[in-house]
């Protein structure tokens, strides 16, 4: 466990305290659902009421406009501080906090009970959720206006009543395996310094309980076997069970380190590498770039030459490209079909480059391995994580610069947390590594990690320091 510099006294009665808290959470779940419901009612109201306001003008402020501060609230606090929560607390969030979770249990209650089909059950689908409400909240440009917002947080709101009110039972369906974010929350949640552990030999030796002594795990884990936290959602339903689960302190390493190397998944793999390390790239990146603004004044001018103007001239409704000409804010069909080829550009080079360097890296460790692949994969998540936090918290700073509130030190901020996130990746490299080499191969290994973690951070640096 962490806290190895704490003196016996001091970390026993963290320990203690933990434990007391994670029993706390259990004893007081009504608190808790008074909690959730207050969110629901802020969320609904902030995602919700400002789709149906005029649109701000130039005069108006956070606060003195709903529209305003309600895309401060989502896209400047909400998202980014979401994501570092979970690095924090695991995914506290989920459990305590998410509205979506909220609504989709209790939508579960009256459930038609239908058991859960194959499809939804599918690995692929945090990568395909990630990527497509990625890929249309840019279409739309749904940090910028209310109606997308409404469409992509409402809709996906809608869609996990609906799974709720068809399948299980007091379960989370929809927060298990359909999430759009429930792929990155299980990723960035395994450097939780706290988790919910369970002593699988207290399990086994305790007396069975009595059914009424028994706790509903909604987000469908399997607690008895569980090493992780990736799926865990913090809510403490659990704690003290069977004698066997306690919320405990753990090292921020342990879990990539020492238990994902024995759980290998080709989903969180595909969703590191071409997800949050290359499609989130493209996103933050397109409006920004250069090249995005070549490519597109290259191929205008092929059309033009060959007399086919209509791309140029042409826009779509709001809900399919962004479309407020009293805004001066339009894309046409060629903006469109640009912008999804530069986010799919840089999905595929960006995560086939990372592939072919965590590739090297396993292979400079030993025999090849998919095993091991997989795993030193996993190094990569604080720098993966950390792109994804600065992306979105730029949009804080924009949005607080638009308020004439200028930030001290950003670009040292990021320079350091960029830093930080990798020497982290290469630390976990090492480790990792370690597990299965010496010497110059360990070396190696991690000098890989090291140079897809040197790529991540020189995407960025494209973004906040040269364009």
């Amino acid at each position: 466990m962490a806290g190895a510099t704490l003196s016996p006294g001091r970390e026993a009665w963290i320990d203690a305290r933990l434990a007391a808290f994670g029993d706390w959470l259990r004893r007081h779940g009504g608190v808790l659902r008074g909690i959730q419901w207050v969110v629901v009612g802020v969320y609904v109201v902030l995602v919700a009421v400002p789709a149906f306001l005029p649109l701000p003008d130039r005069s108006a402020h956070l606060w003195s406009n709903l529209t305003l501060l309600a895309q401060f609230a989502f896209w400047g606090v909400w998202w980014p501080f979401v994501l570092v929560s979970m690095v924090v607390a695991g995914r506290a969030w989920c459990g305590v906090l998410c509205p979506e979770g909220t609504l989709t249990e209790f939508a579960s209650r009256w459930s038609l009970g239908r058991a859960v089909p194959r499809w939804i059950t599918w690995g692929g689908w945090p990568f395909l959720a990630f990527a497509g409400t990625t890929v249309y909240g840019q279409m739309v440009s749904v940090y910028g206006y209310p109606k997308p917002v409404l469409a992509v947080l409402g809709g996906s709101t809608v869609a996990a009543i609906l799974v709720g009110a068809v399948y299980g039972r007091n379960k989370r369906v929809w927060c298990r395996y359909l999430c759009p974010v429930n792929g990155v929350f299980a990723v960035l949640s395994k450097l939780a310094p706290v988790s919910f552990q369970v002593d699988g030999a207290a399990w086994s030796a305790s007396p069975k309980p009595l059914r009424a002594d028994g706790f509903n795990c909604a987000p469908l884990v399997a607690v008895k076997t569980m090493r992780g936290s990736g799926a865990c959602h913090m809510c403490g339903r659990c704690s003290g069970y069977r004698g066997a689960v306690r919320l405990a302190r753990r090292s921020p390493n342990h879990e990539i380190v020492h238990v994902a190397g024995d759980e290998p998944s080709l989903d969180q793999t595909v969703l590191i590498l071409f997800g949050m390390m290359g499609l989130a790239v493209g996103a933050f990146q397109w409006s920004s770039s250069p090249w995005y603004v070549d490519g597109k004044q290259w191929l205008a001018t092929w059309l033009i030459e060959r007399g086919v103007t209509w791309p140029l001239e042409t826009s779509a409704p709001w809900f399919v490209l962004t479309n407020y000409p009293e805004h001066n804010d339009v894309l046409t069909l060629l903006d469109g079909a640009m912008l999804l080829a530069y986010v799919g550009a840089a999905c595929l080079g960006i995560g086939l480059a990372l592939t072919a360097l965590v590739a090297l890296a396993t292979r400079a460790a030993g025999p090849w391995s998919m095993t091991r692949f997989h795993h030193l994969t996993q190094a990569l998540i604080p720098i993966a994580g950390c792109g994804v936090f600065l992306g979105l918290s730029a949009l804080t700073v924009s949005f607080l610069r638009g308020e004439g509130i200028a930030l001290p030190y950003v670009n040292e901020v990021r320079a350091g947390l960029l830093a930080g996130a990798s020497l982290w990746s290469l630390w976990l490299a090492w480790r990792i590594a370690g597990l299965s080499a010496a010497g110059p191969r360990r070396v190696a290994a991690t000098l890989c990690i090291g140079a897809a973690a040197g790529l991540a951070v020189a995407n960025w640096a494209l973004l906040f320091w040269i364009w």
